[in-house]
């Protein structure tokens, strides 16, 4: 995963005005923490955030301090309605750290016929990786699975370098029946009838 860099600047007012105000110039308010340092008040370009942000566990790097430092998205605040990012908390990481994330699980392949359905139990795998060597998606193929089959997280294929943190027997993803629908039932059951 590549790094995206962002300019940032410090943050000397706080509270909601200066939090509206820094907003409609265009910026969103946010705080670096992180490996015992004082948390570090920041803006950040709303638009470059945005975009960052489109991409799963981006790994950034923002001036504090006169120096550049990696960071992970932790948390992202959103306006209800509009969307727009309103604030982010920042977790400050270190070159060859390793850091437990969600990776987005996608899927390829085709079910087995007979109308089956896919159930996501987790939309997300949490791993262990490197700071600086983070996957932005695992994919698991579910190429002819019938009903009643389930991909375990210990059946996911993981890049190199990244490991399991979660339980290894806990379910990922499960095919399951597709349901007969109440019409189909109903002309099932006068077709036995007569």
């Amino acid at each position: 995963m590549s790094e995206i860099r962002l300019a940032a600047e410090t943050r000397t007012e706080f509270g909601k005005g200066a939090a509206r105000r820094a907003r409609r110039a265009g910026f969103v308010p946010g705080v670096v923490y992180g490996h015992g340092h004082a948390p570090v008040h920041l803006n950040l370009p709303g638009h470059d955030l945005m975009m960052a942000l489109k991409t799963p566990n981006a790994l950034l790097v923002v001036p504090i301090e006169g120096k550049d430092e990696y960071v992970l998205p932790k948390a992202v605040q959103r306006e209800a309605i509009k969307r727009t990012i309103e604030h982010v908390d920042l977790l400050l990481v270190k070159r060859g750290e390793k850091v437990t994330v969600e990776v987005p699980v996608h899927t390829e392949g085709e079910l087995a016929a007979g109308g089956n359905l896919l159930e996501h139990v987790l939309q997300a795998l949490p791993v262990e990786a490197e700071a600086t060597h983070l996957p932005e998606a695992v994919t698991v193929s579910v190429e002819g699975l019938e009903a009643g089959a389930s991909v375990h997280a210990k059946d996911v294929v993981l890049p190199a370098g990244v490991s399991l943190a979660v339980d290894a027997d806990a379910v990922v993803l499960q095919v399951i029946a597709a349901q007969a629908a109440p019409a189909e039932e109903a002309a099932e059951a006068e077709g036995a009838e007569a």
